[in-house]
Protein backbone atom coordinates (compact mmCIF):
# COMPACT_ATOMS: atom_id res chain seq x y z
CA UNK A 1 0.00 0.00 0.00
CA UNK A 2 1.13 3.71 -0.71
CA UNK A 3 2.74 5.50 2.41
CA UNK A 4 0.39 8.34 3.15
CA UNK A 5 3.31 10.56 2.18
CA UNK A 6 3.27 8.98 -1.36
CA UNK A 7 -0.34 9.63 -1.58
CA UNK A 8 0.07 13.23 -0.81
CA UNK A 9 3.11 13.90 -3.11
CA UNK A 10 1.46 11.44 -5.98
CA UNK A 11 4.61 9.13 -5.37
CA UNK A 12 4.71 6.13 -7.64
CA UNK A 13 7.63 4.67 -5.42
CA UNK A 14 8.99 6.17 -1.63
CA UNK A 15 11.98 7.36 -2.96
CA UNK A 16 13.69 10.82 -2.29
CA UNK A 17 16.62 11.93 -4.15
CA UNK A 18 19.01 13.37 -1.95
CA UNK A 19 19.95 17.05 -2.44
CA UNK A 20 23.55 16.45 -3.33
CA UNK A 21 24.54 20.24 -3.28
CA UNK A 22 26.80 20.83 -5.59
CA UNK A 23 26.51 16.88 -7.31
CA UNK A 24 22.79 17.61 -8.31
CA UNK A 25 21.23 18.74 -11.87
CA UNK A 26 18.02 19.92 -13.09
CA UNK A 27 18.33 16.89 -15.26
CA UNK A 28 18.47 14.20 -12.21
CA UNK A 29 15.65 16.04 -10.42
CA UNK A 30 13.75 16.09 -13.23
CA UNK A 31 14.50 12.59 -14.00
CA UNK A 32 13.74 11.38 -10.83
CA UNK A 33 10.69 12.98 -10.58
CA UNK A 34 9.37 12.01 -13.55
CA UNK A 35 10.17 8.18 -12.96
CA UNK A 36 7.37 8.48 -10.01
CA UNK A 37 9.89 9.46 -7.15
CA UNK A 38 10.64 12.95 -5.70
CA UNK A 39 13.23 14.79 -7.35
CA UNK A 40 15.50 17.45 -5.28
CA UNK A 41 17.42 20.48 -6.19
CA UNK A 42 20.36 21.21 -3.19
CA UNK A 43 20.19 24.95 -3.57
CA UNK A 44 22.32 25.46 -0.18
CA UNK A 45 25.39 26.81 -2.69
CA UNK A 46 22.88 28.35 -5.47
CA UNK A 47 22.29 31.88 -5.52
CA UNK A 48 18.73 33.24 -5.79
CA UNK A 49 18.97 33.30 -9.38
CA UNK A 50 20.66 29.87 -10.15
CA UNK A 51 17.47 28.51 -7.96
CA UNK A 52 15.17 30.29 -10.10
CA UNK A 53 16.83 29.08 -13.28
CA UNK A 54 17.47 24.92 -11.65
CA UNK A 55 13.65 24.97 -10.52
CA UNK A 56 12.70 26.28 -14.33
CA UNK A 57 14.51 23.81 -15.92
CA UNK A 58 12.96 21.09 -13.85
CA UNK A 59 9.72 21.99 -14.84
CA UNK A 60 10.46 22.28 -18.46
CA UNK A 61 10.95 18.68 -18.41
CA UNK A 62 8.28 17.67 -15.85
CA UNK A 63 5.37 18.98 -13.89
CA UNK A 64 5.54 16.23 -11.35
CA UNK A 65 6.56 17.14 -7.89
CA UNK A 66 9.65 18.25 -6.70
CA UNK A 67 11.76 19.50 -3.56
CA UNK A 68 14.07 22.08 -3.09
CA UNK A 69 16.28 22.10 -0.48
CA UNK A 70 18.35 25.29 1.65
CA UNK A 71 20.87 25.28 4.39
CA UNK A 72 20.03 26.77 7.33
CA UNK A 73 22.55 29.08 8.21
CA UNK A 74 23.65 32.68 8.79
CA UNK A 75 26.78 34.75 7.40
CA UNK A 76 29.63 34.51 9.36
CA UNK A 77 32.14 37.16 10.57
CA UNK A 78 35.39 34.78 10.85
CA UNK A 79 38.10 35.25 13.16
CA UNK A 80 40.90 36.88 10.42
CA UNK A 81 44.05 35.21 12.28
CA UNK A 82 42.16 31.70 11.92
CA UNK A 83 41.48 32.43 8.54
CA UNK A 84 44.69 33.10 7.64
CA UNK A 85 45.88 29.80 9.40
CA UNK A 86 43.49 28.06 7.22
CA UNK A 87 45.31 29.97 4.20
CA UNK A 88 48.85 29.20 5.34
CA UNK A 89 47.83 25.31 5.65
CA UNK A 90 46.13 25.43 2.22
CA UNK A 91 48.96 27.13 0.41
CA UNK A 92 50.74 23.88 -0.37
CA UNK A 93 47.81 21.63 -2.06
CA UNK A 94 47.09 25.10 -3.78
CA UNK A 95 51.10 24.89 -5.11
CA UNK A 96 50.73 21.82 -6.35
CA UNK A 97 48.08 23.39 -8.92
CA UNK A 98 50.59 26.01 -9.52
CA UNK A 99 48.38 28.66 -7.73
CA UNK A 100 47.84 30.39 -4.67
CA UNK A 101 44.61 30.62 -1.74
CA UNK A 102 43.34 33.87 -2.27
CA UNK A 103 40.19 35.23 0.04
CA UNK A 104 37.02 34.60 -1.67
CA UNK A 105 34.48 37.06 -2.66
CA UNK A 106 31.99 35.91 0.33
CA UNK A 107 31.54 33.41 2.53
CA UNK A 108 28.12 31.85 1.51
CA UNK A 109 24.94 32.80 -0.37
CA UNK A 110 22.54 34.88 1.96
CA UNK A 111 19.78 32.43 3.72
CA UNK A 112 17.13 35.37 4.16
CA UNK A 113 17.44 35.61 -0.08
CA UNK A 114 17.16 32.27 -0.72
CA UNK A 115 14.53 31.44 1.53
CA UNK A 116 12.56 34.56 -0.14
CA UNK A 117 13.48 33.02 -3.74
CA UNK A 118 12.72 29.73 -2.36
CA UNK A 119 9.26 30.87 -1.54
CA UNK A 120 8.51 32.57 -4.75
CA UNK A 121 9.39 29.48 -6.52
CA UNK A 122 6.88 27.44 -4.54
CA UNK A 123 8.27 23.48 -5.01
CA UNK A 124 6.28 21.21 -3.48
CA UNK A 125 8.67 20.51 -0.78
CA UNK A 126 11.07 22.29 0.56
CA UNK A 127 13.67 20.79 3.35
CA UNK A 128 16.33 21.94 5.43
CA UNK A 129 19.31 20.85 7.04
CA UNK A 130 22.51 22.44 8.83
CA UNK A 131 20.00 24.18 11.83
CA UNK A 132 16.48 25.03 12.20
CA UNK A 133 13.73 27.59 10.89
CA UNK A 134 11.64 29.53 13.06
CA UNK A 135 7.66 28.68 13.52
CA UNK A 136 6.97 31.81 11.79
CA UNK A 137 9.25 30.82 8.68
CA UNK A 138 7.52 27.49 8.15
CA UNK A 139 3.89 29.11 8.43
CA UNK A 140 5.44 31.10 5.40
CA UNK A 141 6.33 28.13 3.77
CA UNK A 142 2.88 26.77 4.58
CA UNK A 143 1.23 29.55 3.50
CA UNK A 144 2.95 29.20 -0.19
CA UNK A 145 1.11 25.96 -0.71
CA UNK A 146 4.93 23.95 0.41
CA UNK A 147 5.52 21.53 2.53
CA UNK A 148 8.55 21.65 5.23
CA UNK A 149 10.82 18.71 5.89
CA UNK A 150 13.42 18.73 8.19
CA UNK A 151 16.53 17.10 8.87
CA UNK A 152 17.70 15.61 11.86
CA UNK A 153 20.66 13.61 12.88
CA UNK A 154 18.74 12.78 16.57
CA UNK A 155 15.67 12.21 17.73
CA UNK A 156 15.84 15.57 19.83
CA UNK A 157 16.56 17.46 16.31
CA UNK A 158 13.61 15.35 14.99
CA UNK A 159 11.04 16.60 17.98
CA UNK A 160 12.54 20.18 17.73
CA UNK A 161 11.75 20.34 13.81
CA UNK A 162 8.03 19.09 14.97
CA UNK A 163 7.65 21.55 17.37
CA UNK A 164 8.04 24.31 14.95
CA UNK A 165 5.42 22.61 12.69
CA UNK A 166 7.60 20.58 9.94
CA UNK A 167 5.66 18.55 8.23
CA UNK A 168 8.12 15.61 8.06
CA UNK A 169 11.19 15.38 9.90
CA UNK A 170 14.34 13.43 7.55
CA UNK A 171 16.30 10.83 9.57
CA UNK A 172 19.40 10.89 8.32
CA UNK A 173 21.91 8.10 10.10
CA UNK A 174 25.75 8.09 10.62
CA UNK A 175 26.00 5.89 7.07
CA UNK A 176 24.94 9.05 4.92
CA UNK A 177 27.10 10.82 2.34
CA UNK A 178 28.20 14.52 2.66
CA UNK A 179 27.20 16.71 5.34
CA UNK A 180 26.03 16.31 8.88
CA UNK A 181 23.08 18.12 9.06
CA UNK A 182 23.58 18.15 13.04
CA UNK A 183 22.35 21.68 14.84
CA UNK A 184 21.02 20.52 18.68
CA UNK A 185 24.60 18.90 20.25
CA UNK A 186 28.54 17.80 18.90
CA UNK A 187 28.41 15.83 15.96
CA UNK A 188 30.28 13.07 17.49
CA UNK A 189 27.50 12.07 19.70
CA UNK A 190 25.23 12.75 17.69
CA UNK A 191 26.23 9.87 14.94
CA UNK A 192 23.33 7.44 15.10
CA UNK A 193 22.81 5.11 12.36
CA UNK A 194 19.95 4.82 10.48
CA UNK A 195 17.98 2.02 11.61
CA UNK A 196 17.61 2.84 15.43
CA UNK A 197 17.19 6.34 14.11
CA UNK A 198 14.36 5.37 12.16
CA UNK A 199 12.81 3.73 14.67
CA UNK A 200 13.51 6.21 17.20
CA UNK A 201 11.70 9.00 15.57
CA UNK A 202 8.84 6.83 14.43
CA UNK A 203 7.84 6.17 18.11
CA UNK A 204 8.33 9.68 18.82
CA UNK A 205 7.34 11.68 16.65
CA UNK A 206 3.45 12.26 15.04
CA UNK A 207 4.77 13.25 11.77
CA UNK A 208 6.31 11.21 8.59
CA UNK A 209 9.69 10.27 8.93
CA UNK A 210 12.02 9.66 5.88
CA UNK A 211 14.84 7.55 6.59
CA UNK A 212 18.32 8.46 4.74
CA UNK A 213 21.88 7.03 4.85
CA UNK A 214 23.15 3.68 3.12
CA UNK A 215 20.17 3.03 1.97
CA UNK A 216 21.13 1.65 -1.88
CA UNK A 217 18.33 -0.50 -3.43
CA UNK A 218 14.76 -1.77 -3.03
CA UNK A 219 15.32 -4.43 -0.13
CA UNK A 220 16.66 -0.83 1.84
CA UNK A 221 13.75 0.79 1.13
CA UNK A 222 11.56 -2.04 2.19
CA UNK A 223 13.08 -2.32 5.57
CA UNK A 224 12.72 1.46 5.96
CA UNK A 225 9.17 1.39 5.78
CA UNK A 226 9.30 -1.93 7.77
CA UNK A 227 10.54 0.42 10.73
CA UNK A 228 8.06 2.71 9.60
CA UNK A 229 9.22 5.27 7.92
CA UNK A 230 7.13 6.44 5.05
CA UNK A 231 9.84 6.95 2.49
CA UNK A 232 13.82 6.20 1.91
CA UNK A 233 15.90 9.48 0.56
CA UNK A 234 18.67 8.15 -1.60
CA UNK A 235 21.53 10.19 -2.47
CA UNK A 236 24.88 8.57 -2.96
CA UNK A 237 22.43 5.88 -5.07
CA UNK A 238 21.62 8.88 -7.43
CA UNK A 239 25.26 10.22 -7.19
CA UNK A 240 26.63 8.14 -9.62
CA UNK A 241 23.99 8.52 -12.26
CA UNK A 242 25.14 10.18 -15.98
CA UNK A 243 22.99 13.05 -14.99
CA UNK A 244 24.31 14.14 -11.65
CA UNK A 245 26.91 16.88 -12.15
CA UNK A 246 30.18 15.38 -10.55
CA UNK A 247 33.71 15.18 -12.85
CA UNK A 248 35.14 11.65 -13.88
CA UNK A 249 37.67 12.00 -11.57
CA UNK A 250 34.64 11.67 -9.03
CA UNK A 251 32.97 9.18 -10.85
CA UNK A 252 36.02 6.90 -11.10
CA UNK A 253 37.19 7.27 -7.25
CA UNK A 254 33.12 6.24 -6.58
CA UNK A 255 33.72 2.94 -8.85
CA UNK A 256 36.34 1.91 -6.74
CA UNK A 257 35.21 2.76 -3.31
CA UNK A 258 34.11 0.67 -0.72
CA UNK A 259 32.53 1.32 2.67
CA UNK A 260 35.24 1.32 4.49
CA UNK A 261 37.36 3.76 1.84
CA UNK A 262 34.75 6.39 3.74
CA UNK A 263 35.45 8.89 6.83
CA UNK A 264 33.52 11.52 8.67
CA UNK A 265 35.71 14.64 8.53
CA UNK A 266 35.77 18.96 8.67
CA UNK A 267 38.87 19.31 7.34
CA UNK A 268 37.61 19.96 3.37
CA UNK A 269 34.89 22.12 4.43
CA UNK A 270 34.78 22.31 8.43
CA UNK A 271 31.55 20.73 8.94
CA UNK A 272 32.00 17.31 9.47
CA UNK A 273 30.70 15.47 6.16
CA UNK A 274 31.18 11.58 5.29
CA UNK A 275 33.28 11.09 2.02
CA UNK A 276 36.29 9.05 0.45
CA UNK A 277 39.55 9.46 1.79
CA UNK A 278 42.16 11.65 0.08
CA UNK A 279 45.05 13.10 -0.18
CA UNK A 280 43.32 16.47 1.07
CA UNK A 281 42.17 14.92 4.24
CA UNK A 282 45.26 13.07 5.25
CA UNK A 283 47.06 16.27 4.99
CA UNK A 284 44.67 18.84 7.07
CA UNK A 285 43.55 16.17 9.45
CA UNK A 286 46.49 16.94 12.02
CA UNK A 287 44.86 20.25 12.20
CA UNK A 288 41.32 19.54 12.05
CA UNK A 289 40.63 21.25 15.45
CA UNK A 290 41.53 24.39 13.82
CA UNK A 291 39.87 24.59 10.75
CA UNK A 292 37.11 27.35 10.52
CA UNK A 293 33.98 25.91 10.91
CA UNK A 294 31.47 26.36 7.59
CA UNK A 295 31.21 27.47 5.25
CA UNK A 296 34.66 29.63 5.79
CA UNK A 297 37.03 26.30 5.00
CA UNK A 298 34.90 25.43 2.38
CA UNK A 299 34.64 28.55 0.61
CA UNK A 300 38.69 28.80 1.26
CA UNK A 301 39.28 25.13 -0.27
CA UNK A 302 36.62 25.92 -2.73
CA UNK A 303 39.28 26.68 -5.65
CA UNK A 304 41.49 24.38 -4.73
CA UNK A 305 38.86 21.65 -5.68
CA UNK A 306 37.98 23.29 -8.97
CA UNK A 307 41.17 23.12 -10.16
CA UNK A 308 41.66 19.49 -9.07
CA UNK A 309 38.41 18.98 -11.25
CA UNK A 310 40.05 20.28 -14.15
CA UNK A 311 43.20 18.45 -13.80
CA UNK A 312 40.86 15.44 -13.22
CA UNK A 313 43.22 14.93 -9.57
CA UNK A 314 40.49 13.40 -7.16
CA UNK A 315 43.45 13.67 -4.40
CA UNK A 316 42.00 17.26 -4.04
CA UNK A 317 38.22 16.88 -4.45
CA UNK A 318 35.56 16.52 -2.00
CA UNK A 319 34.65 12.88 -2.54
CA UNK A 320 31.52 13.21 -0.58
CA UNK A 321 29.83 9.16 -0.67
CA UNK A 322 27.50 7.45 1.99
CA UNK A 323 28.67 3.65 3.27
CA UNK A 324 26.54 1.83 0.60
CA UNK A 325 28.95 3.65 -1.92
CA UNK A 326 30.35 0.13 -3.29
CA UNK A 327 26.44 -0.71 -4.10
CA UNK A 328 25.92 2.20 -6.35
CA UNK A 329 25.02 1.12 -9.84
CA UNK A 330 25.92 3.67 -12.82
CA UNK A 331 22.44 3.85 -14.79
CA UNK A 332 20.39 6.79 -15.91
CA UNK A 333 17.94 7.82 -13.32
CA UNK A 334 14.84 6.42 -14.89
CA UNK A 335 16.62 2.39 -14.94
CA UNK A 336 17.61 3.10 -11.63
CA UNK A 337 14.13 4.44 -10.49
CA UNK A 338 12.22 0.83 -12.53
CA UNK A 339 15.45 -1.21 -10.56
CA UNK A 340 14.12 0.20 -7.36
CA UNK A 341 10.83 -0.22 -8.18
CA UNK A 342 11.48 -4.03 -8.70
CA UNK A 343 13.01 -5.17 -6.27
CA UNK A 344 11.22 -3.23 -3.32
CA UNK A 345 8.15 -5.36 -4.95
CA UNK A 346 10.31 -8.52 -4.64
CA UNK A 347 10.66 -7.51 -0.92
CA UNK A 348 7.21 -7.21 0.08
CA UNK A 349 6.69 -3.79 -1.31
CA UNK A 350 3.49 -2.30 -3.16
Amino acid sequence: MPTALMQQLDLLLPVVQGPMTGADSAALAAAVSAGGGLGSLGCGMRSPQAMREAAAAVRAHTQRPFAMNLFVQATPTPDPAQVQRAMQRLAPLYAHFGAEPALPAQWCEDFAQQLETLIELRPAVASFTFGILEAAQVQRLHAAGIAVWGTATTVAEALAWQAVGADAVIASGLEAGGHRGTFLADYATSMVATLPLVRDCVLQLQVPVIAAGGIMDGAGIAAALALGAQAAQMGTAFLVCPESAINTAYRTALAGARATDTVTTRTISGRPARGIRNAMISTLEPDEADIPAYPVQNALTGALRKLAGTAGDAQYLSLWAGQGVAQARALPAAQLLQHLQDEWRTAGGQ
